[in-house]
């Protein structure tokens, strides 16, 4: 793979990510950050939405906590948006981007406050909607791995267990993938009723 000839909104996706890893020493300097995070606040409401700052409901996914955690979303990310974006095209890409971000942040958000980040659950919709859509829609064009789907599920499980956190001293946004998720999946399976992608291009 050739960063050069990514389409434009993954290489972005990735751009950004890897800026924000650098200016925050992977997520060690929380003032670098301080303008990427959903929210400074527990319990009030995203005041700081309410008071403009909309772009806070995205930028959380820019936000990485070391080396392991950077690598492993941006290689899923390449791999899933590369072909999703190619297949869409950026604008519509960019929409389904958009929709999983702001879900997937909200779920963490309210399950477990604002100290979270990652792309994560983007990938995790990226994949949902990528595994239904090679199911469910004869247009679609694409199929997914098997052992991918099987890699990727397998991972969500271990998450949601706690596996990781017995390794070490690891906190995982176990709801921004399940609503990234299932967010995917639905998009793809509802789109896939009208018998194409609900995200297909002309």
């Amino acid at each position: 793979m050739n960063f050069q000839t990514l389409p434009k909104i993954t290489a972005s996706l990735l751009a950004v990510s890897l800026y924000v890893a650098f200016i925050s020493s992977l997520g060690r300097n929380i003032d670098a950050l301080e303008p990427y995070f959903i929210s400074f606040y527990v319990d009030q409401g995203l005041p700081e939405i309410r008071e403009g700052q909309v772009w806070r409901l995205f930028t959380p996914i820019f936000i990485h906590f070391g080396l392991t955690h950077l690598a492993f979303n941006l290689i899923m990310t390449w791999q899933l948006g590369e072909l999703l974006e190619r297949r869409f095209g950026p604008v519509r890409f960019t929409g389904l981007v958009l929709i999983l971000a702001v879900v997937s942040n909200l779920a963490q958000f309210y399950t477990s406050g604002p100290a979270f980040g990652g792309l994560s659950g983007v990938l995790y919709g990226l994949f949902g909607y990528f595994w239904i859509a090679s199911k469910f829609n004869p247009h679609f064009g694409y199929q997914i791995n098997p052992g991918a789907v099987k890699m990727l599920l397998a991972w969500f499980a271990l998450c949601w267990v706690d596996f990781f956190g017995l390794l070490g001293n690891i906190q995982v946004a176990n709801m921004a993938h399940t609503g990234g998720l299932l967010t995917g999946m639905l998009l793809a399976y509802f789109g896939s009723l009208r018998g194409s992608s609900s995200l297909r291009t002309g």
